[in-house]
């Protein structure tokens, strides 16, 4: 390749980066993902229709394509429900005990009034008395109105039902309680409230029934006094009141709950609506009219619910991607076409399987390479979009290879899709070789054969032995199909799409790429560096959880840069001297910053992917340049002239690590840099050195853009101690006042 066609390439690139991330163009490929959901189920749910009229006889059987609901018979099937229920009461506590007992305080008192003769007391009881009980009552239900405890129409029932069930103390009554003495009137309050709170303790709806219980009650007390008997009697059943009250808005909603919880009224799929001869009548042609069945004029109901059905599944992977954007993985426009891609192939291969299930069985529906979107997903794009993706190819599946007359979802099927295209993903996010596609082969084969099992066992009258064995068989045949359709394709989407897949890292990492046989040749001190730091930064990403594959090939690439000016730095300067000795270090500044720039142009004409990229751009982040600092305010200072500059103007472009491979690159090149300087370095030394390097970074603001914890920078430093003891090569130690542990000085 000559040194124009990379420039001719990367102006191609160039003039395709605006659609790769233009908005209008992501939402028209996400309309079109919408309508490759609509194509692809439109066969299957758009339900058959019938062209019948009220009062012509059928030519056929007209039988429910599905589960159909009947409302009719769902109707009266809720106002028989609503019928059956009860009316509603309402217990309501009015404490009628203390109305008598502060009654009968107020005798009491009045009995021992001297100054009033016994007639008028009589006069006055027989006005006070009635009074008391009825303002008691009103006090009541206007406190009740108030607080809002109870609603309006039942506090109205509550006062008509007490109303009518007054009771009216005999006037001889009130001639008999002014002949009380002190000691009857305590001992009647003792008794009376005793048998109030008693009696009103259980459910009254009558007062009239309480109010017979009471002669018994009292004769049965303590009362020894006929009179006392006589005046407690009649107190208690002028106190007895209903407690109990119908609750005509809780009777009504009871009636609707009862409606509401009535199950619907179906018929049941395959089951036949009209005899073929039969007359049709008004209920059979509404019913199948509601149920959008009928020719007679136009309906596109069905067609909007496949378009809903469509657009919520198309919003699922929208919802997620947008989602996922939040937490920091982007998805261009590239990327969601060989989404689409991935769909369209996978459909495909479930229609033309459904193609071999029409006029054999349905058990050739587990020839389909279920696991074949999930596996190219989770290699080429991201494991957690290809979870996403599973559940809703599962939903196609069950719909494509649904073979159940009158049925809209084949759940065996769809289960099928989901098991084999989780354990596929299960077992090779982690592909760092194509024989790991063959295992994954594998183990789909063995989990469908799992669920096709338990699919038997629990549907065992639908089975025989024979359609067993070839369930199992098209299964493992299937299995091993989408291996092979997973090998041929990955080249063909890495290639046009320049996705970075675990085997394209595996690719990259080939000496013989022409950037990195660049960078042993020209640079062979950066290149052993890059190789250490790339052992060094694939132990710690794996101790984190990380992408440690990437790091291991981002760190082969990431001072490529450097090949521009080698001698300028220090690991690439035997037997020579320093050319930074004799140059302004403004320009030492220069020259050290534009390696990780050079380095990303570079990869850009050799279309290395954007990780790679990102890597190179990002492993320096924004850090301090401080030893050509200071070596530049102390040429300031010796020429008596003041400084021209400030420390954002030694610092590197960033931006700051976005990634966790990123940063975990980052460390790993400062660290190697610093600890190769040591001499005869200890474990001590290591550690505090390693130490020094991620907590200047972390108080230099270096992580705030990636999402590394504190936890898992403790494991990076752990895990770096351990792998560099084995470092001893020779490197010059700066002075002591000039190191930073966060910058590599010359070596950069």
């Amino acid at each position: 390749m000559t040194s124009k066609e990379p420039s001719k390439i990367n102006s191609f690139y160039s003039r395709l980066a605006g659609w790769k991330t233009g908005r209008g163009t992501k939402y028209i490929l996400f309309a079109l993902l919408l309508v490759i959901f609509y194509a692809s189920l439109a066969p299957n749910l758009l339900p058959q229709r019938f062209d019948i009229h009220v009062g012509a006889a059928t030519d056929k059987d007209i039988i429910a394509p599905t589960q159909l609901p009947n409302n009719k018979a769902t109707l009266q099937a809720q106002e028989e429900a609503a019928e059956r229920v009860e009316a509603v009461y309402k217990i309501v506590s009015m404490h009628r005990d203390t109305v008598i007992a502060q009654m009968l305080e107020r005798i009491e008192s009045l009995n021992q009034d001297d100054q009033i003769s016994s007639a008028d007391k009589a006069q006055i009881y027989s006005q006070e008395i009635p009074d008391r009980i009825r303002n008691s009552v009103a006090n009541f239900i206007r406190n009740q109105r108030e607080s809002d405890n109870y609603s309006s129409q039942l506090l109205d029932e509550m006062q008509r039902t007490i109303s009518n069930q007054t009771y009216s103390i005999p006037e001889e009554t009130f001639l008999k309680i002014p002949r009380l003495s002190n000691a009857d009137v305590q001992q009647i309050s003792q008794v009376a409230t005793s048998i109030v709170s008693r009696l009103m303790s259980d459910q009254i709806a009558d007062a009239q029934s309480a109010r017979a219980r009471v002669a018994e009650l009292v004769n049965t007390s303590s009362l020894e006094s006929r009179t006392a008997r006589e005046v407690a009697q009649e107190l208690i059943r002028g106190v007895l009141t209903a407690n109990k009250f119908y609750d005509e808005e809780a009777t009504k909603a009871a009636k609707v709950e009862a409606r509401e919880n009535t199950p619907v009224v179906y018929v049941q799929q395959g089951e036949v609506i009209v005899p073929a001869g039969q007359v049709i009548t008004q209920d059979m042609y509404t019913l199948l009219d509601e149920n959008n069945l009928l020719k007679n004029e136009v309906n596109y109901w069905p067609q909007l619910g496949l378009f809903m059905l469509s657009f919520l599944l198309t919003l699922g992977v929208y919802l997620f991607i947008r989602q996922s954007a939040q937490r920091g993985m982007q998805y261009n426009n590239a990327q969601l076409l060989m989404l689409i891609l991935i769909f369209v192939i996978t459909v495909l291969a479930f229609h033309l399987v459904r193609i071999l299930q029409i006029g054999n069985s349905p058990y050739f529906g587990y020839l389909v390479p279920a696991a074949l979107g999930a596996m190219l997903i989770t290699l080429l794009l991201d494991i957690h979009l290809a979870y996403v993706c599973s559940i809703i190819l599962s939903v196609l599946a069950s719909v494509i290879l649904n073979m159940r007359q009158g049925e809209m979802f084949d759940y065996q099927f769809g289960l099928f899709t989901l098991v084999v295209s989780f354990a596929a993903i299960h077992s090779i996010h982690r592909a760092s070789q194509r024989s790991t596609i063959l295992k994954a082969g594998i183990m789909t084969c063995l989990f469908g054969a799992i669920c096709v099992l338990t699919l038997v066992l629990l549907h065992d009258n639908e089975w025989t032995r024979m359609t067993v064995l070839y369930a199992l068989g098209f299964t493992f045949v299937g299995g091993l199909l989408t291996t092979v359709l997973v090998l041929g394709l990955m080249p063909f989407f890495e290639t046009t799409f320049g996705i970075l897949s675990a085997l394209k890292l595996i690719e990259l990492s080939n000496p013989n790429h022409p950037l990195l046989r660049k960078l042993l040749i020209e640079t062979p001190g950066t290149y052993h560096h890059s190789v250490m730091v790339g052992n060094l930064s694939e132990a710690a990403a794996e101790a984190i959880g990380a992408n440690g594959l990437l790091c291991r090939v981002g760190s082969y690439y990431h001072d490529i840069g450097k090949t521009k000016r080698p001698g300028y730095f220090i690991e690439n300067q035997n037997h020579m001297e320093n050319p930074h000795d004799s140059i302004d270090p403004k320009l030492s500044k220069s020259i050290i910053i534009a390696h990780a720039r050079d380095g990303v142009e570079m990869q850009k004409e050799y279309k290395l992917p954007k990780p790679i990229r990102d890597i190179a751009e990002q492993h320096h982040g924004t850090t301090f340049l401080y030893f050509f600092y200071q070596k530049a305010l102390k040429q300031a200072e010796e020429q008596g002239v003041e400084p021209d500059f400030t420390e954002e103007d030694f610092r590197y472009a960033g931006p700051k690590a976005q990634t966790k491979e990123a940063a975990v690159v980052g460390i790993a090149d400062s660290v190697e840099a610093a600890v190769r300087s040591l001499k005869q370095p200890t474990v001590e030394q290591v550690e505090t050195m390693i130490e020094k390097i991620i907590k200047g970074r972390l108080d230099d603001h270096q992580f705030n853009d990636c999402d590394l914890t504190m936890k898992e920078l403790d494991v990076i430093a752990q895990t770096l101690k351990e792998a560099v003891m084995g470092i001893f090569h020779s490197r010059i130690e700066y002075p002591e006042d000039v190191k930073k542990p966060d910058v590599k000085e010359n070596k950069a």
